[in-house]
């Protein structure tokens, strides 16, 4: 005799929708955009009725707001799964922050929150409510990546330097693209900017003489690093690097 499927309760059906809505409400900011956002479309997307849309939230601000958060809280806990796996493989973590970076700033997430802060300038409720997500989700990311170079053995400052440059350059290449796309010179600079930080490290004699858990592995100069899955989206040009 079959079982009875176990019947949900108000409150898991209460956030199927909720998490409904939010998945909705991003697909429509990324396509139409915060000037083009209708939270009527919302709830035709998620297939939910207006009532439970604004049961759940009342205004455009709250639902836009809490969308945004809620795709950054996913990439953040995708970025701790990367710089987990990172710290128990021999790859070079220059690489693997950069791969990590390309995802996120080369990707939707990114560009709707931008886009929101653009378009809501004279908002500055919405501005810093946005920033505010920003910084609660990608410091911890950059915490989590200078934590793997601090264990395989770079010091403190250094690794702390090198994941905000790294950060940094690949998130200045993603805004070029929105005046200027090419995607192998943005790769092209990346193993630069990694061939330059570990000719600093030994020249400088800074690599670790004995890793805490793994040793560093060093790509020599001029090389072509092998590109992880993680950075697929930047080696096809990403969804917003297509020529």
């Amino acid at each position: 005799m079959a079982k009875k499927a176990k019947r949900r309760t108000q409150a898991e059906r209460s956030e199927e929708t909720r998490a409904k809505l939010l998945d909705a409400a991003f697909e429509v900011m990324r396509r139409r955009g915060y000037v083009g956002f209708r939270t009527a479309e919302v709830a035709k997307v998620a297939g939910v009725s207006r009532g439970a849309q604004l049961h759940h939230f009342p205004t455009k601000e709250s639902l836009v707001v809490a969308a945004v958060e809620h795709v950054f809280a996913r990439a953040l806990a995708e970025a701790r799964r990367r710089a987990d796996r990172a710290s128990l493989q021999h790859a070079d973590p220059i690489d693997a922050i950069a791969a990590d970076s390309s995802d996120f700033f080369f990707g939707d997430y990114f560009f709707v929150a931008l886009d929101v802060m653009m378009a809501a300038a004279k908002d500055n409720r919405i501005r810093a409510r946005i920033a505010a997500i920003s910084r609660a989700n990608r410091l911890p990311v950059e915490s989590a990546w200078h934590k793997v170079l601090v264990d395989a053995g770079l010091p403190d400052d250094l690794a702390e330097d090198a994941v905000w440059l790294t950060v940094s350059i690949v998130r200045g290449l993603s805004i070029r693209t929105l005046w200027q796309k090419d995607k192998p010179r943005f790769e092209r600079l990346l193993r630069l900017w990694r061939d330059i930080f570990w000719t600093y490290v030994k020249a400088e004699n800074l690599m670790p003489a004995a890793p805490k858990r793994r040793r560093l592995q060093v790509v020599p100069a001029g090389s072509r690093p092998t590109v992880s899955a993680d950075a697929a989206r930047l080696r096809r040009g990403g969804a917003r690097t297509k020529a």
